[in-house]
């Protein structure tokens, strides 16, 4: 899924105005991987099919944000969903519950329904923190290998926009105890963490490297983002520049 050599950046699209939104995929476009039209917003966004055309045009996936799934779900309106899933030519299809009651064995039935349709991307985590608070380390492993069983080619830890719940505490920390059981239960490649915020970014590509697949990335932090994996911004000049230093070392000593 991934463009470069670095892992997947799926970029937030919190209803940018279309000229906007063709500027960032002009301008930064290679950098990006997948586009979320975030939360319900394609409802109400006059240009939606030419926003996917821009991205259609640049090569670039995307996908409806997972609320808008629920809506669909909890409004009975699944059919027209799917509908503008195929108007608009959506490659992927979001599966969440995080935040209509559709417990995890429902959600993963939803997860293998839809893999018909799309590639399913699975969310793991509720939008209220309280709620994400109360799933312990194993919930959050067992409900993401459920997700991967019945189907999804990705699973997506939440973290909302604000980065302050999910699989990050109210105070906008990472769980460290959940992130530490997802890496040494999952295969980091196929699972997203989104983090919105800087200090989440940096605290990821830090524990799990440059490849770490990042999401709810906003339109204007798509360059620093890219920095970051790099090593190119004082957060992570060391800690990735220190390996490449220690390699060349151990090369040149043959």
């Amino acid at each position: 899924m991934s463009r470069g050599m670095h892992g997947t950046t799926m970029m937030i699209d919190p209803g940018l105005p279309t000229g906007a939104f063709t500027d960032v995929i002009d301008s930064h476009g290679r950098l990006v991987d997948l586009v979320k039209f975030g939360w319900g917003t394609a409802l109400v966004t006059k240009d939606i099919d030419r926003k996917a055309a821009v991205l259609r045009e640049a090569g670039i996936d995307f996908y409806f944000g997972g609320t808008l799934f629920e809506h669909a779900v909890w409004t009975d309106q699944l059919a027209d969903y799917l509908a503008l899933v195929e108007r608009t030519g959506a490659t992927h299809i979001e599966v969440s519950n995080g935040t209509i009651p559709l417990d995890q064995r429902s959600k993963a039935d939803y997860v293998r329904r839809m893999s018909s349709h799309r590639p399913v991307l699975s969310e793991v985590g509720y939008k209220d923190a309280d709620r994400s608070a109360l799933l312990t380390p194993a919930d959050w492993v067992e409900a993401l290998r459920e997700d991967l069983d019945a189907g999804a080619v990705m699973v997506i830890t939440e973290a909302r926009e604000s980065g302050r719940s999910g699989i990050a505490n109210s105070d906008g920390q990472m769980r460290a105890d959940v992130l530490g059981a997802v890496l040494d239960a999952l295969d980091p490649a196929i699972v997203m963490f989104e983090a919105p915020t800087k200090d989440l970014q940096v605290e990821l590509i830090r524990t799990v490297g440059p490849h770490v697949n990042l999401g709810n990335i906003a339109t204007h932090d798509v360059v620093g983002v890219e920095t970051l994996r790099r090593g190119l911004r004082g957060d992570t000049l060391l800690s990735l520049t220190t390996g490449v230093a220690a390699a060349r070392s151990l090369t040149h000593s043959k």
